[in-house]
Formats: C-alpha cells, structure tokens, sequence
C-alpha cells in the first residue's frame, strides 16, 4: 500500500468482500457488537464509547477514537487505548486526516507520519503515533465523523483492518442515524408533556398533572392500606396585591410562593398550581392524619413572610385545608370539599386577626 493515498474502499460490495477476505473471529466479533447494540438502548454516547474498544481489539491497534465534526473542529467524543487520555480534543477540521476524510467521505490511510503530509507530523511524534487509518461515520450522504486507529509502528494496518472499520463504521452511523431520530422523537414527546403538564407562570406542575398524581397516588394508597394527605393551599390578598400594585408584582408573588413551597415540600410529595392562587400538595410520606394535619398547619407557618418586589417589601400569607384519604373520604370530589373548607376556616381566622389587629392599630 502506498503512503498518502486513500484506499479504494468503497461501501458497494464492503460487506461480500468482507465475507471472503476477513477471519471469521473478525466477523463474529462484528456480529455479537450488533446484537449489543441492541441492548444499549440507542444512547449514542455508549454507541461510540463501545465502537472505540472494538475497532481497537479488532484491529490491534495502540488506540482508537470516534471524532465528531462539530463546526470547524473534529472533537474526540470517544477514545480507547493510548488515546483514552484525550476525550475531548478539538482539532481543527481544516489540516487535519480526519477532517479530510470528512470532507471526502472515503478511508484514509496515513503509513508512516513522517513522510504523510496530511498529518502534523509534530504532533503525531508528541504522540508516539507512526501510521492510523480514518474512515467516515456516514449514514446516506451525510457524514458526521471519523473513526481512526492508531499505531506507534509504521504501516500497521492492513487491508483486512479497513474492511474491518468499513463493516463497523456502517454499522455505526446507521445506528447513530436512528439513535438521533429517535432522542428527537423522544424529546419532542417530552417537550410536549412537560407544556401539558406544567404550569408556565411558576414551573410547576398544573392539575393536569396534580390529578393524575392524586389518581395514582390514591390507587397506591389503598392497595399498601396507607393514608395520603392532600393540601390546598390559597393565597391571601393576592387580589389586594393585583389592585395596590398591579398585576406583575401577584405574579411575582405567585411565584414567590411556588419556589417557597417546593423547597417546604417533601422528594416523595407533589406540589402543582391548580389555578389562579390555589395550589395543591400531595402529601403521600405523611403516615397519619394528626401528621398530615399538623404539617398543612407548618406549611402555613413556614410560607408566612414577606417578599421583594419593585424595593417594596410586600406581605405572603397563606391558608391551608388539609385531608387525608382513605380516613375523610373516598372520592376526590368529597376529598376537596372537605380541604376547601377546612382552608376557609384558616382563612376566616386570619382575616378575624388581620381585622383585629388593624383595629387596635387605629385606636
């Protein structure tokens, strides 16, 4: 083989050729790396970290990297043997093997590093590097990246080892072809959940995403014979809020009191804006009804406070109607009757000591 001269490789006929000109371990190695593909579950991280090993074990290689093209640079996104220490590297696309083998969509082979103009020959010393073979991650007519083996000997490689990368280069940009369109899909599925199911104002959840909770949280309950405890929680004044300083500063104050009721609130808990200024919380680590109960009192405590808005300090109280399930009811209907007027009652109390202690202000 010649030095400095891509090698006529083309993906027509790599595989009938492969049968014919490789060892059957090779294939077989080959083989089983498809099948665990199968088992990674499509992340195109532990795609490539995998690739990386093989090519190396495959080929004899010192080391083995797959470089991403990523702008201007190729970046080692995984690396293997000798090169393990350089995940990570930018090189520019520009100047570099794996740049022109991404440029020109075709295997390359570097023989020897001190006579391969392609190569930086300075850097290739730095790295005990003599010859290494690069061959496209393509899927189509796209090609995302490199994979290349390295060796510290001259003329390392055979044409048995490109066949080799050839088969798993293929095998590899298909799958990283469907593992993007699957993330894609998957987060766009996500994406669309997560706007169904949050509350824009305050990040939160929403009902939609409160009731099921609630649903899921009930059928549990029931099944293990525990109790849930359900809260509502409602603001007060945030329509003297909205009216004295007008609208921005109750949704400053309705998010004050959503991130002061997420940090209150228990991993296991859930808490969700049902609307306007009334928020639920699913209590479903509370063992009893004295415990749950006694922390919907805490919560009201806790959230009590003031907070900053436009220099001003305004006031944030808030009322708490507590039930528990399976103890008061059955039904969600019933469930949240009970809790709204449970949360009335601390609403009528405070306002009966607002009243009274404006009162005795004035006189």
């Amino acid at each position: 083989m010649a030095s400095c001269v891509p090698m006529d490789i083309s993906s027509e006929g790599v595989a009938q050729r492969a049968v014919s000109a490789l060892p059957s371990a090779r294939l077989l190695g080959i083989i089983r790396f498809q099948a665990e593909l199968a088992k990674v579950d499509l992340d195109p991280a532990e795609v490539i970290r995998r690739v990386a090993g093989l090519a190396q074990m495959l080929t004899g290689a010192s080391g083995a990297v797959v470089e991403m093209a990523e702008g201007d640079d190729m970046v080692y996104r995984a690396a293997s043997g000798t090169a393990e220490n350089q995940l990570g590297l930018r090189l520019a696309r520009i100047g570099s093997l794996s740049g022109l083998c991404v440029a020109q969509g075709s295997p390359l082979y570097c023989e020897d590093s001190e006579t391969d103009p392609r190569v930086d020959r300075q850097a290739c010393r730095a790295a005990g590097l003599r010859s290494m073979v690069a061959v496209p991650l393509r899927h189509g007519d796209q090609t995302a990246g490199v994979l290349k083996v390295l060796s510290p000997h001259e003329k390392a490689f055979s044409e048995a080892d490109l066949l080799t990368l050839e088969l798993i280069s293929d095998v590899v940009a298909s799958t990283l072809a469907h593992a993007r369109s699957y993330i894609a899909q998957v987060e766009t599925v996500r994406d669309l959940f997560r706007r169904a199911t949050e509350d824009s104002l305050t990040g939160l959840g929403n009902h939609a995403l409160f009731y099921d909770r609630l649903h899921q949280a009930m059928k549990l309950a029931r099944r293990q014979g525990q109790v849930l405890g359900i809260a509502l929680v409602d603001m007060d004044g945030l329509k003297h809020i909205n009216d004295l300083h007008g609208h921005l500063a109750g949704n400053a104050a309705l998010r004050t009191l959503a991130g002061r009721l997420r940090a209150l609130v228990r991993e296991s808990d859930t808490v969700a804006r049902l609307g306007g200024d009334e928020f639920g919380v699913l209590l479903a680590s509370l063992t009893d009804s004295a415990a749950v109960r006694g922390y919907a009192r805490k919560l009201a405590d806790q959230v009590r406070g003031t907070f900053s808005y436009d220099g001003r300090l305004l006031d944030l109280r808030v009322s708490v109607g507590a039930v528990v399930f399976p103890d008061d009811g059955l039904e969600i209907e019933s469930l949240f009757q009970l809790a709204d007027q449970a949360m009335y009652e601390m609403k009528r109390s405070h306002h009966a000591v607002h009243s009274h202690t404006k009162h005795s202000a004035q006189t």
